[in-house]
C-alpha cells in the first residue's frame, strides 16, 4: 500500500485554517501555518498545497472513495501514529517533547527524513545554544575501527564529528551513527580542523604538508606546503581558522626554520601573508619554537599563537599575538617561570587561560593586560608554583561559551566566572576577576584515563582519552534523548 490515500473528512469543512490528517488511523488536527513551518519542497508542503484543493489525491493515485464524493477529502499516511506525534511537536515547537525519550534516535531521524524535515529536527538537538555546561552527563560512546587511539577530533557547529586514529579520519553525524571511514596517507594525524560538515584540513608532525579533504568523497582536494629554504619539506605544527581564513603553522623537515601561512579559505586557499618566520641559528631557542597551537580572537582581530621548548634551563615558551592586515606583533608574553602544558583564549571572558606545566594549576590573563608585563592569575593554589613537579603535564584546557573546561589526568574541571556586579567592564586593569571551578559528571564519569581531546559541536562535548578506541559524548541530561 502507498504511505498515504485519500479518506472522507468528517470534521474539517467549516475550519478551512484547521489540517485534518489521519496517521496510521490516528486523526491529528493542526493548522495551515504549523505545516508551512517545515519550509518549501516537502511531505508537508506537497500535504498543504494538495489539501487546498478538493479531491484532489496526493499521490496521483485514485482515491479509495468512489468518485461524486461531495465532501472534501483528507489525507491518510501510513505511518506510525506514534512517530507523527513527535514530528508535528517538533514543528510546532521546534524541539522535540519529552516522550521522544521512549523512541530510538534512529527512528525518529528516519520519520523525519521521511517527512522532509531532518534540518528542523537537526536545529533542535544540535543547536549551541542549548548547550548546558553544569548539566553534562557522559552519554553514549562511539566505538571506532582498528588498534589506534583517537589521535585528533574536529567537531561541526550542529554537533557532527571526525576523529582521526592512526591513518584513518572516521565521521559521525549529528545523530551519532557512523558515515564512513577513510584511509589517508598519513600514519598518524596530530592536526584536524573542521572546514564544512564533510571536508577538513589535516597534518602531521612527521609527514610534510596540509591536506584538504573531502571525507565524502574519499580524496585529498589539495595539499598546500611551505617552500623553505632548506627545501626539506614542511611538517604541520597546528592549525586555526576564522570566518575568513586558514591558518598552519608549519616546521621545516630539518627543524631549523617555522614560520605561519595564512591562506584565503574563500579564494581556493591562496596564501594571503606569512607572518612569524624564523630561520634558527646557533642557540637562539626563542627561534626554535614552532607554534603548536592557533586560536583567532574576533573581538580584538588578532591571531594568537603559543610555543612551548624544553631546554637546558627547563621548559619555556612563547605566547605572540599577530595583527593579519599589518603582519607585526602586537604583543608577546614570554613563559619561564610556570610554562603553559596547554593555553586557550575565551573572547567571551576576554582573557588567555593556562594550565600551568609545574604547577597543574590554571591561571588567566585578561585582554587588557596583554600589552603590558602583568603576571598571570593563578585560579587555584599560587603555592604550588615553587613545588616543580610537573603536575601539569598532559593537561587540556579549552574554552566555550563562557566557560572554560581542562583537563586533569581523567578528570573535567568547569571554570566560570562569578559575577561580583553587573559588570566587569567598570572594573580597574589589575583587579582581579572571580572564578569557580566544578568538578564535571557523575561519580561513576569521574576518572579514568588520561583525556587527550576535549571538542564542542553544537549541544555536545566530545572527549577521547589515552590507549581508549573511542570518543566519549557528553550532553545535558535535560537535552538528551
Amino acid at each position: 500500500m502507498p504511505p498515504f490515500v485519500l479518506s472522507k473528512n468528517l470534521e474539517n469543512t467549516h475550519k478551512p485554517n484547521i489540517v485534518t490528517i489521519d496517521v496510521g488511523g490516528q486523526l491529528f488536527q493542526t493548522t495551515a501555518q504549523t505545516l508551512t513551518l517545515a519550509g518549501s519542497n516537502n511531505f508537508f508542503s506537497n500535504l498543504f498545497n494538495s489539501s487546498q484543493q478538493n479531491n484532489v489525491n496526493l499521490n496521483g493515485i485514485q482515491s479509495r472513495h468512489e468518485q461524486g464524493m461531495n465532501q472534501n477529502s483528507l489525507p491518510f499516511i501510513d505511518r506510525d501514529p506514534e512517530l507523527f506525534s513527535i514530528i508535528l511537536s517538533l514543528l510546532r515547537t521546534g524541539s522535540l517533547p519529552s516522550k521522544a525519550k521512549a523512541f530510538e534516535i534512529q527512528d525518529i531521524v528516519f520519520e523525519a527524513k521521511f517527512y522532509g524535515v531532518e534540518h528542523l529536527l537537526v536545529q533542535s538537538q544540535s543547536n549551541p545554544s542549548q548547550f548546558e555546561p553544569f548539566d553534562l552527563e557522559k552519554s553514549t560512546l562511539l566505538p571506532l575501527s582498528g588498534r589506534d587511539s583517537p589521535s585528533a577530533i574536529a567537531a561541526t557547529p550542529y554537533g557532527s564529528v571526525h576523529v582521526s586514529h592512526g591513518s584513518k579520519i572516521t565521521s559521525f553525524d549529528w545523530s551519532l551513527q557512523r558515515k564512513s571511514t577513510i584511509l589517508t596517507q598519513f600514519t598518524a594525524i596530530d592536526s584536524l580542523l573542521s572546514l564544512s560538515s564533510n571536508v577538513v584540513a589535516a597534518g602531521a608532525t612527521d609527514f610534510s604538508g596540509l591536506q584538504i579533504i573531502d571525507l565524502e568523497m574519499g580524496f585529498v582536494k589539495k595539499t598546500l606546503n611551505w617552500e623553505n629554504v632548506t627545501k626539506s619539506g614542511s611538517t604541520v605544527q597546528a592549525i586555526g581558522t576564522s570566518p575568513d581564513f586558514l591558518f598552519t603553522s608549519f616546521e621545516s623537515g630539518r627543524r631549523n626554520s617555522n614560520t605561519i601561512l595564512v591562506y584565503d579559505i574563500n579564494d581556493s586557499f591562496k596564501v594571503v601573508t606569512e607572518i612569524g618566520h624564523n630561520e634558527i641559528f646557533g642557540a637562539d631557542l626563542d627561534s626554535a619554537i614552532p607554534s603548536t597551537k592557533l586560536n583567532w580572537i574576533p573581538s580584538l582581530n588578532l591571531l594568537m599563537a603559543s610555543g612551548s621548548h624544553s631546554g637546558p634551563s627547563g621548559i619555556s615558551g612563547n605566547i605572540k599575538f599577530w595583527d593579519l592586515r599589518s603582519g607585526n606583533l602586537v604583543s608577546e608574553i614570554k613563559e619561564k617561570v610556570d610554562c603553559f602544558s596547554d593555553i586557550t583564549v575565551s573572547d567571551t571572558l576576554s582573557a588567555v587561560f593556562k594550565i600551568g606545566m609545574n604547577s597543574g594549576e590554571v591561571s588567566y590573563m585578561d585582554f587588557r593586560n596583554i600589552s603590558s608585563n602583568e603576571s598571570w592569575n593563578c585560579l587555584g593554589d599560587s603555592r604550588k608554583l615553587i613545588n616543580v613537579k610537573k603536575e601539569g603535564f598532559g593537561c587540556k584546557i579549552e574554552s566555550h561559551g563562557n566557560q572554560v573546561f581542562c583537563s586533569k589526568e581523567g578528570e573535567l574541571e568547569l571554570w566560570s566566572e562569578v559575577l561580583m556586579s553587573s559588570s566587569t567592564a567598570g572594573k580597574s586593569v589589575n583587579e582581579d576577576r572571580v572564578f569557580k571551578k566544578n568538578i564535571l559528571g557523575r561519580s561513576k564519569d569521574v576518572g579514568g584515563n588520561r583525556i587527550t581531546n576535549v571538542g564542542f559541536g553544537g549541544n555536545k562535548m566530545f572527549v577521547t582519552r589515552k590507549d581508549q578506541q573511542f570518543v566519549e559524548v557528553w550532553q545535558s541530561s535535560v537535552r538528551r534523548l
